[in-house]
C-alpha cells in the first residue's frame, strides 16, 4: 500500500463503523500513524479552517501541511485512490460520483440509528450528523422492504404457519410502526422518527440473521427443529437489542413489552385466519 502522509481523518469516536474503517486505513498502510483523530479532539487552530457542521455529516480529511480540508466521499476517494488510482478515477466519473455521494449520505445521516452508542462524555465536542428527514424516511422504507422480503421467504420454511405473501409481511412491518407509535404520541415528531429508525434497524438485523438459514436451506434440508430454535434465538436477540436501544434513547421501557405484545397478536391473527 502507498501511504498518504500528513493527512488526518476526523472521525466520530461514538460511531463503531467510523472507528473500524479509519483504523483499517492505518493498519493496512493507507494512512500513517497520525492518520486518524477523534472529532472531539480538534485544536483551536483546526477550529479556524474546518467546517464543523459539514465535518459532522461528512468525514473530513485534513491536510496537516497546507491546512486544507476535503469532505465525505472526496476524502475516502483520496485515501483509497492514493493506493489504487483507478478507483479514484472511476469514483470521480460524474454519474458514479453522484451515486457514491447519495450512498455516503444515506449511511452517514443514518449512522446513529444503524449502530447507536451511548455517549458518556457529554462535555466533549460531539460529531452528531444533522437530522435529515428525507434520508431517515428512505432508510425506514428500505428496512421495511428487506425485512418483509426475508420474512416472506423464511415463513415458507415453517409448515405449521399459513402460507404468507410479501404483502402480508409489509403490512406487519408497517403495523409494527403504527402500534409502537401509539405509545409515543406525546413525544416530538423528530424523536418519534428517530425511534422508528432504531425499531426498523432491529427488524433489519433480525432479517439478516435469518438469511444464512435461507441460503443454507437451498443446499441441504435443515430440520424443522433447528429452524425453529434459530428463529427463537434471533427473536431473543432482537428483544435484547431493542431494549438496549430504548435505554440509549431514554424512552419508556414499556416499549419493549409492547414490542413483544405486537408479535404475539400478529402470530395469533396469522394462526386464526
Amino acid at each position: 500500500m502507498k501511504t498518504l502522509e500528513n493527512q488526518t481523518l476526523l472521525y466520530d469516536e461514538d460511531c463503531p463503523l467510523c472507528q473500524a474503517y479509519t483504523t483499517g486505513f492505518i493498519k493496512i498502510g493507507m494512512l500513517d500513524k497520525n492518520g486518524k483523530k477523534p472529532f472531539s479532539n480538534l485544536t483551536e487552530e483546526e477550529h479556524s479552517f474546518i467546517d464543523f457542521k459539514r465535518a459532522s455529516n461528512e468525514i473530513a480529511l485534513v491536510d496537516n501541511k497546507n491546512k486544507t480540508v476535503i469532505y465525505g466521499i472526496d476524502s475516502l476517494l483520496k485515501v483509497i485512490g492514493n493506493s489504487f488510482p483507478w478507483i479514484e478515477k472511476v469514483g470521480n466519473v460524474p454519474p458514479v460520483k453522484y451515486l457514491l455521494k447519495k450512498l455516503y449520505s444515506f449511511i452517514s445521516y443514518n449512522r446513529k440509528v444503524i449502530i447507536p452508542n451511548q455517549n458518556t462524555n457529554t462535555t466533549a465536542l460531539q460529531c452528531v450528523p444533522s437530522f435529515n428527514y428525507k434520508y431517515r424516511i428512505i432508510y425506514i422504507l428500505f428496512t421495511i422492504v428487506i425485512t418483509a422480503l426475508t420474512l416472506h421467504n423464511f415463513s415458507n420454511l415453517i409448515p405449521n404457519l399459513p402460507r404468507g405473501n410479501f404483502g402480508r409481511e409489509l403490512a406487519i412491518a408497517f403495523g409494527q410502526i403504527v402500534f409502537q407509535s401509539l405509545f409515543l404520541l406525546k413525544i416530538e415528531k423528530r424523536n418519534l422518527v428517530n425511534y422508528t429508525g432504531n425499531l426498523m434497524t432491529v427488524s433489519l438485523a433480525g432479517a439478516l440473521l435469518l438469511t444464512p438459514i435461507l441460503i443454507l436451506n437451498q443446499f441441504i434440508n435443515i430440520p424443522q427443529i433447528a429452524i425453529l430454535i434459530w428463529f427463537a434465538l434471533v427473536v431473543l436477540f432482537m428483544l435484547m437489542e431493542h431494549s438496549r436501544r430504548i435505554k440509549i434513547l431514554r424512552l419508556p421501557t414499556i416499549l419493549s413489552y409492547t414490542w413483544v405484545i405486537y408479535r404475539v397478536i400478529v402470530l395469533l391473527v396469522i394462526l386464526t385466519f
